[in-house]
């Protein structure tokens, strides 16, 4: 569809497994600013910067909205969902910047 976009939210984790939550247009683009330690903030100062978990809209309102439901859950929970789809807590990222 013409004019369409894709976002994302994005759970990235530390090695201590500290978590950060976010939403994106560009998941490769913003996964690279966190690993060169360019958004400032919690994510920069705890080095979180392995991403861990995603999923795909089409609606940035839908982004958002998933966003804040995650956001709203217990830490327990969001370590389910990221369980639940990469139980080794592989870094979803690799490889993709050469």
């Amino acid at each position: 569809m013409p004019g369409s976009k894709t976002y994302y939210i994005y759970i990235l984790a530390s090695r201590s497994r500290r978590l950060y939550l976010g939403v994106t247009n560009n998941i490769r683009r913003r996964v690279w600013e966190h690993k060169r330690g360019e958004i400032r903030g919690f994510a920069q100062r705890y080095h979180i910067d392995m991403l861990v978990y995603f999923e795909v809209f089409g609606d940035v309102r839908a982004a958002i909205a998933r966003e804040k439901q995650i956001k709203a859950w217990r830490r327990e929970k969001k370590v389910r969902l990221i369980v639940g789809e990469n139980p080794e807590w592989h870094d979803l990222s690799d490889g993709w910047y050469g």
